[in-house]
């Protein structure tokens, strides 16, 4: 269990969620959220990367990726939490709003207090992986010791 958590699923911290409106550059592309750069690196083929940018929603996004997923790249579940970190390292990188929340949090655990999902959140019970949350401390921990070089 975590100790005074910051918990993102929605409330003050929903910037740290992928569903949160903070558009994305991304290989010379526009994206809406970080849901849909998640979902597009799925695939490997241009018009599914495409469909996915082009969705009205993170929801439809990832929807779209749900329905497609026989098609995915083979290497995915290998690579997945990697893409992930980078896409996060962008949307910090990118809007300086999220950076400051991220050190506003100071040391304290990041949660994705998602009751549906117990990899990339905590899952029904509290004690799923937690991904997305480990994730963010490690991107705001490597912006901490950038920042004492």
């Amino acid at each position: 269990m975590y100790e005074n958590p910051i918990c993102f699923y929605e409330h003050e911290y929903y910037v740290f969620s992928n569903f949160s409106s903070f558009m994305l550059s991304w290989k010379g592309k526009d994206y809406m959220t970080s849901e849909h750069v998640y979902h597009s690196e799925r695939f490997n083929e241009e018009e599914r990367k495409e469909a996915i940018r082009s969705r009205r929603s993170a929801h439809d996004a990832y929807t779209y990726a749900q329905e497609h997923k026989p098609l995915q790249r083979s290497d995915w579940n290998e690579i997945k939490v990697s893409v992930m970190k980078e896409i996060l390292r962008e949307k910090v990188k990118q809007h300086p709003y999220v950076l400051k929340k991220l050190l506003e949090s100071v040391d304290r655990p990041l949660v994705e207090d998602s009751w549906r999902d117990d990899f990339w959140g905590w899952g029904p019970n509290k004690d799923g992986v937690n991904m997305l949350g480990k994730l963010w401390m490690e991107v705001r921990d490597e912006i901490r010791a950038e920042e004492h070089l």
